[in-house]
């Protein structure tokens, strides 16, 4: 690329994120949210810098190709995650990210790793961007940070890859796979977790090719994908260097790994019946407070009443289960639950329906008593007596029942980084202005060990109580079930998101989590999408996005028991092994004196 050009495409791309910066600062002065200029931002920003740093590395047409195959790994994986329909792009996705692994090695004599770096931190930079730019609706630092660091840990297993080819060839790209799968895995189970773009969920848009996931849950679907991306890499590699191959029996390789796991699934899909047995009756409610200027500012009486207005418009004597979404009220003391004016009211409404158990998200809090030791969460406030009051704060699920006094209490434990809980604040404690500027604590939010579920008093049924972010991780969801769940609520408030992309893949990816466990769901969000997911991932009388609704509807809880329910994410579990001998061989190799021939 010619300098003027690079230059004058640097200058329009800065201009261009300048002009969406201020546009955005105008919005939110005007409080109005900013829908998809996050991506108009972010996107021109990255550019901007990409076009600006990039002299060597745009320098000469090797330089443009391989911009050119970062940059369309990096769409091609966008174009495949839901909302979008084009799932089998995936296959293809990682191709161009596999040339780079093996040719610019072989091309750059001198530090190919960092080049190597540069041009796939480009590659998942553009991919997180144009799938999760919607963050930023949230707080803008958390947009930031979820799209950059999460690229930033995204090449870890790639250049982890091109070391341990160099010192183990005969293994190549297998070893990435094995690599991401880990990062996939490990992403899933330490503080700074954030793995909305794990492969695996892609095919949440098409949960009837994916039924298998009962026994191998979304880590089967990440292997899938990077196995067939390396048949098809293979093909093309072979052919562009000459070797001799055969086009009938790649393909047929090729579409073996594509479509048996498909015709497979299709054939569990129509063999399995979601609606046998008994059916429960369950009314969700969508209020549609919008959330970052409605929501928290508007009176507790005024939302109770729309709450209570939708809900007597869907529900029958027959009737089992009433659901409200995420922190609908509060914050509340947990002792006075039931006591204090809006619970009281919740409990003396659903006394007027004889069968009725309502589960609600609520923002609560505990105090600490003298002889209760504090929790990691506690947070202390001096009250005007000059005393210290020590409490924690509860995003929680709570289950009143018709005719009961006594209320069940679950605490959500897998928190949002940043916004519910700083990630290793003792090691981080110099981030804490970035956490109080997203609205959190350092001391986060009170959690629970293990999953409960909510039982009904004749004990034929329990409900897996899901708080939003927690119906991300499928291992954890599955918790839930182990704990006696036959079926699963979800509450959540995917208004922060705005009216983008974020709340449906949120809503999809619940599918996956149905089809894991084989239990139904029935999902409550604040602005929508609200609706139900039967057994095996169809979604059912889903809501519209910003109306208020309430929708009474069937779901059939079972004891079916799963591979995946018992046995968790057993494939990352598999690629931590093969990690970790990759890594001791290839240090091994590296360690070892050559023999002079």
């Amino acid at each position: 690329m010619q300098r003027t050009t690079r230059l004058l495409l640097a200058t329009g791309l800065t201009l261009a994120t300048i002009a969406s910066a201020f546009w955005m600062i105008h919005l939110h002065q005007e409080e109005k949210l900013w829908g998809h200029w996050p991506l108009v931002l972010f996107l021109s920003g990255w550019l901007s810098v990409f076009f600006w740093t990039a002299r060597r590395s745009l320098a000469d047409q090797q330089g443009l190709r391989w911009f050119g195959l970062a940059s369309a790994s990096a769409v091609l994986l966008s174009l495949g995650f839901p909302p979008l329909t084009s799932t089998p792009l995936m296959f293809l996705g990682f191709v161009p990210l596999y040339w780079l692994l093996k040719e610019i090695p072989l091309v750059v004599s001198e530090k190919p790793r960092k080049l190597l770096f540069r041009y796939s931190y480009h590659l998942f930079v553009v991919w997180n961007i144009l799938t999760t730019y919607w963050v930023a609706n949230t707080a803008f630092i958390a947009g930031v940070l979820a799209i950059f660091v999460n690229a930033l840990f995204m090449c870890v297993p790639l250049l982890l890859a091109a070391w341990t080819i160099k010192h183990m060839p005969k293994f190549g790209i297998l070893t990435f796979i094995a690599y991401w799968i880990s990062f996939e895995y490990l992403h899933l189970r330490w503080e700074i977790s954030w793995p909305w773009l794990t492969l695996g969920n892609a095919f949440a848009e098409h949960p009837a090719w994916v039924q298998w996931y009962s026994y191998t849950g979304v880590f089967g679907g990440s292997l899938w994908i990077l196995l067939a991306n390396w048949l098809f890499f293979e093909f093309l590699w072979k052919g562009r260097s000459g070797t001799k191959t055969t086009l009938f029996p790649a393909l047929s390789k090729l579409s073996l790994l594509i479509f048996l796991p498909i015709i497979l699934s299709l054939v569990q899909y129509y063999r399995f019946d979601p609606e046998a047995g008994k059916g429960v009756e369950v009314v969700v409610v969508q209020p549609n407070f919008e959330p970052h200027y409605q929501k928290f500012d508007s009176p507790e009486e005024f939302q109770k009443d729309r709450f209570l207005s939708l809900a007597q418009e869907a529900l029958t004597e027959n009737t089992d289960y009433l659901v409200f979404p995420e922190t609908s009220f509060g914050p509340i003391l947990d002792e006075q639950l039931g006591q204090e004016p809006i619970t009281k009211s919740l409990q003396a409404f659903i006394d007027g329906y004889p069968k009725l158990k309502l589960i609600s998200g609520l923002t609560l809090y505990h105090i600490f008593r003298d002889g209760e030791t504090p929790s990691a969460a506690a947070r202390q406030r001096v009250l005007g007596t000059g005393n210290v009051m020590e409490y924690e704060m509860l995003n929680a699920a709570v289950q009143f029942s018709s005719g009961q006094t006594e209320t069940t209490i679950y605490k959500k434990s897998k928190l949002v980084p940043g916004a519910e809980f700083l990630p290793y604040r003792k090691l981080l404690f110099f981030l804490e202005p970035v956490v109080e500027k997203l609205e959190g604590s350092m001391a986060g939010y009170g959690m629970q060990e293990k999953r409960t579920a909510f039982t009904s008093l004749d004990g034929q049924n329990a409900v897996g109580p899901a708080i939003c972010y927690e119906s991300i991780y499928g291992e954890y969801y599955a918790g839930y079930v182990r704990a006696g769940a036959n079926m699963t609520f979800i509450m959540t408030n995917d208004g922060w998101w705005d009216n983008t992309a974020g709340h449906k893949q949120h809503l999809k990816y619940a599918s996956l989590r149905a089809i894991e466990t084989r239990k139904p769901i029935a999902r409550s969000a604040n602005t929508g999408i609200s609706g139900f997911v039967n057994a095996r991932g169809d979604i059912q009388q889903a809501t519209e996005y910003g109306v208020e609704a309430a929708v009474n509807g069937t779901i059939y809880p079972n004891d079916i028991e799963t591979f995946y329910e018992w046995h968790g994410d057993l494939i990352g579990r598999i690629a931590v092994f093969l990690t970790i001998i990759f890594l001791l061989n290839g240090l091994v190799k590296k360690l070892t004196p050559k023999k002079e021939a």
